[in-house]
């Protein structure tokens, strides 16, 4: 058994804190739903990470605060090598990350930054009730939401993607972002909306949004904001997916 010390941190669960062994740990987190907990080497550490709680409506390392800029130094680290798998977790919660790994709460792939949005959209039908959003990293945090309203899918990854751009110019912040949809990241590139979705009355807002994208984008300079594809085969699905395929 190895006898270097391990501090856990309990963000969510019967009494949130941080405890000196895995029993003390165990009875915050067995059984309780969504636990979300993790070991660190030292006490430094495990303080800096209750620190920064992913609390649903928290400001901490999220593009949202005025002051989230604690990520930045684990984005210019070399990526770790080792092999990366997900562990299942609850219905509805995201598994554990690895134990390795310090700089996140969710189980990203090694070569992926936590210091970075994911974003990813939601549609019943095509078209149909359509929504979007962008998740911070680090935490797990849902930093933006926008919808249900009457459009497409891939109307959706578009603006979630100008919606983070905006975001970040907006914050000052310099992140990647990553999205799973390939046709949005074309799009972007154009700075031009290619759907084939027909301008009714019904649909008249969200084209009075898209319209206010494209001109976001034709007047602004974002080229020092990296725009990834999300490699949903090899990774999984995106950190902000909705779940609902």
């Amino acid at each position: 058994m190895s006898s270097t010390p391990k501090y856990y941190v309990v963000w969510r669960g019967r009494e949130p804190g941080i405890y000196r062994t895995w029993e003390a740990c165990q009875q915050q987190v067995a059984g309780f739903p969504c636990a979300l907990f993790k070991s660190f080497k030292s006490e430094d550490e495990a303080k800096a990470a209750f620190a920064n709680a992913p609390e649903p409506n928290g400001t901490s390392g999220a593009p949202h605060a005025d002051a989230a800029s604690q990520g930045a130094d684990n984005a210019e680290k070399p990526a770790d090598t080792r092999s990366y798998k997900p562990a299942a977790g609850p219905k509805g919660c995201p598994p554990p990350p690895p134990d390795w790994r310090h700089d996140t709460v969710l189980p990203l792939p090694p070569e992926v930054k936590a210091d970075a949005l994911a974003v990813d959209a939601a549609c019943s039908g095509n078209p149909g009730p359509m929504e979007y959003r962008g998740v911070y990293l680090a935490t797990g945090q849902q930093i933006f939401h926008y919808g249900p309203v009457h459009g497409t899918n891939n109307i959706g990854e578009f603006l979630a993607i100008v919606h983070a751009l905006a975001l970040l110019k907006q914050r000052g912040r310099t992140m990647t972002i990553y999205t799973d949809s390939r046709n949005a990241l074309l799009w972007v590139k154009a700075r031009k909306c290619r759907t084939k979705l027909e301008r009714t009355p019904r649909t008249e807002q969200l084209f009075q949004l898209i319209e206010r994208a494209e001109q976001w984008l034709r007047t602004h300079d974002y080229s020092d904001i990296p725009i990834i594809k999300w490699e949903t085969k090899r990774w999984g699905e995106v950190p902000a997916d909705f779940g609902r395929k």
